[in-house]
Formats: structure tokens, sequence, C-alpha cells
């Protein structure tokens, strides 16, 4: 009976301190918070912070109405507010991880790099989260500090060392440093559980294809579209690897196939143009109206325009019959890239060939300026003016 009436005494006991908290103000407040929690998942985020707002008071710092209020902040899209709220919130309740994360994501969509930082690093001093170190990389990497980026690439990597974004975002990295090697061997355990994988695999072909082993990345991108990566990059890449490795019929095939996923690349127009021409296509059928497509293309940029006359002129050069188009070709590559200085010996025998020995001459001559003596278009070269001159002479004595 004792025991009833002790249980009976503090069941009495609770419900008196629970009626008591249950004043009218705090029911008003729990209403409340529940309403705008509501309106907050049905995406009516003003009216949950309009009737959240009416809870804050002066002077009271209520961390469970400003938690609601500033994720309806962040959730609405005004960052600045919840940048605002969750500093406080972090303030007050400084081992909150939550906090730390959110304003790590506001500062980044704000893009203040530097705070997404400092906001990360905070959250690592409670708690070493892969997501967060990769998030702090990406911060790294907008600030065009790739060493840092990679660093906490690395570390993220080595707590999820199977995560395929991340991994893409250091090979990336090594990539764009140059460093083909490295990218390459960073790839290896994860390509030894997931050999086909079609984000990283071809990144790994890249880095192959980057660094000059052309064979090694025609395996690798033959692979993927043998599996059915049927993606722009594939195409491009495997075309001119092979065009690389002088399998031509097989870099035209590619080639042609990565134009048809995407027409807006002026460089692929020209490669495409390049391997027919070396295939031996008909320049004016089958070569010509690639340089033309390029041609429409263009921007004024002075590399694009060097290697578009250049294969003009290559064109009209091996017909073997339109030496002017040629000539007017030749130079203006040579204008565009004057370091092209095959252009001057090239245009002086499409002179000789049409039998003008004076212009020949000149051209010959302004190569033999800038070429290197003993080198074999030196040595041809000195050859051709021999001969351009006896023409020349032959031609005053005929007179």
């Amino acid at each position: 009976m004792r025991a009833r009436s002790i249980i009976t005494g503090i069941f009495l006991f609770s419900s008196l301190i629970l009626s008591q908290a249950q004043t009218p103000d705090s029911l008003v407040r729990r209403e409340t918070i529940a309403q705008a929690r509501y309106l907050k998942s049905i995406f009516k985020t003003d009216e949950a912070i309009e009737i959240l707002s009416a809870l804050v008071k002066p002077g009271a710092f209520d961390i469970e109405v400003l938690s609601e209020l500033a994720d309806c902040h962040f959730q609405s899209g005004d960052y600045e507010s919840a940048a605002g709220t969750y500093f406080m919130l972090s303030s007050a309740a400084p081992r909150n991880i939550l906090y730390k994360i959110r304003l790590m994501q506001i500062y980044t969509r704000l893009k203040d790099w530097p705070n997404s930082i400092q906001a990360g690093k905070a959250v690592l001093q409670l708690d070493s989260i892969p997501a967060v170190l990769s998030s702090i990389g990406d911060s790294f990497r907008q600030m065009e500090k790739p060493d840092s980026a990679l660093w906490y690439y690395r570390k993220s990597l080595a707590k999820n060392p199977m995560n395929a974004t991340v991994l893409s975002k250091a090979v990336n990295v090594l990539i764009v440093a140059e460093d083909y090697d490295g990218a390459i061997a960073i790839t290896e355990a994860f390509l030894a559980e997931d050999p086909d994988n079609t984000m990283i695999a071809p990144l790994k072909g890249l880095a192959f294809y980057r660094k000059g082993d052309y064979d090694a990345a025609v395996t690798v991108f033959q692979r993927q579209e043998d599996i059915g990566n049927d993606s722009y990059p594939i195409h491009f890449y495997l075309g001119h690897s092979y065009w690389h490795t002088k399998t031509h019929y097989r870099a035209e095939k590619e080639l042609l196939t990565a134009w048809k996923a995407d027409s807006s690349d002026v460089n692929l127009a020209i490669a495409i143009a390049s391997v027919k021409s070396e295939l031996g296509w008909q320049f004016e059928k089958d070569v010509k109206p690639w340089l033309d497509k390029a041609w429409e293309m263009v921007q004024p940029d002075a590399s694009v325009m060097y290697r578009l006359h250049q294969q003009y002129g290559l064109g009209y050069y091996r017909q073997q019959n339109s030496w002017d188009k040629a000539i007017e070709h030749y130079k203006e590559a040579y204008r565009y890239n004057p370091k092209y200085i095959q252009a001057l010996s090239t245009i002086g025998y499409c002179y000789e060939i049409k039998k003008d020995y004076k212009q020949a001459l000149e051209w010959y001559e302004k190569y033999l300026k800038v070429a290197r003596p003993g080198s074999p278009g030196y040595n041809f070269t000195v050859k051709s003016v021999e001969y351009v001159k006896s023409e020349l002479f032959m031609e005053e004595k005929s007179r």
C-alpha cells in the first residue's frame, strides 16, 4: 500500500508541475513553432518567418525559435539573414555541429570562400566529416590555391576512398598542374575496385592523353566506348588518341561521332579536316567543307586563325593546281603566327612552281634569314635559291 501511495504521490506532483509549465504563453509558443514547421515543410517560408518573428522578444534568446527562423531564412535563400542568425546560435551553442555546417554552406553559396573555409575548419574541430573536408577543398580551389585544395581532398578520400566525386576533383587538380603521373596514381586504388567507373576511368585516360601516352589512352577510352559510354569526351579523346597513333580511319570515325554529339568546337572541325587530309580525301569535296565550318565558327583568335589558314594552304598546296590560293592562305598563316617560318619556304616553292622566280627568290631569302643554318629546311632552300637564280639568269639572257 505504501509503495502505491508513493507512486500516486509522484504522479500527482508531476501532473502539478506539468500543469504549471503549460502556461498560456508556452502553449501559444509550442503551437506557433509547430505551425511554422508545417509551413516550412510545404515551402511557405515567408509565412513561417512572419509567425516565428512574433515570438522573438527583446532581451530574450530562444534557441529553438531562432533555430527554426534561421532554417527558414536558409530555405528561402535569404543567406545574409540566415548567416547572422546561425552565427548567434553557433556562439550560444559552440558544440552544435549543425549550426557551423549551415554557416559553411551559407558562405559557400555567397561565394565567400575565406569565411566558408573558416566555418569548415570550426566543424573539423568537433568532427572530421569527409564532406566538410571536401567542401573546404572546393573553397581553396575557387581561390586558386590548388595545393591546399588537394590536401583537403586527400584527407577526405582517406576517410572515404570510394567517393568518386571527390576523387574526380583531386584528379582534375593534378591534371591542371600537369602532374599526370600523380593523377594516374591517385585513381589506381579506386579503379581496382570499380575498373569501369564512367567518371574516374575517363579522367585516367585524359591523364594518359595529356602525358602523351596515346596507346594507354586508347585502351582506356576504347573500353569506355565498349561498355556503352557514348559521351562527347570519350569520342573526342579516343579520336585524337587514334590520330596520334596514326590510326587515321578510327580517328575519323570517332571525331565524326563526337561532332554529332557537339558541333560547337572549332578545334574539332579543324581536327576532322586534318585527319581527312592525312587520309588523302579530296580537298574540295571532303576537307574544305570542314575548314569552312571552322571558318564560320571561328573567333578572332590568332592561334585558331593560324591553324585554319595553315590547313587551307595545305589543302590547296596538295591539289597542285591552286597555287595562288595556297600562297594566300600560307601568307595569312604566317601573319597570324610569325613563328611558322616554314610558310615562307612553302610560299617560295609555290611561286617557283608558278615560274614566278623573282617572287620565289624573295620568299626563299626571307626564310633563310630566320631559319636555322644546317637544318633540312635550310639546306633545301639553299638549293632552291641556286635553282631559282639560275632560272632568273636564263630569263635575263633570253631578253
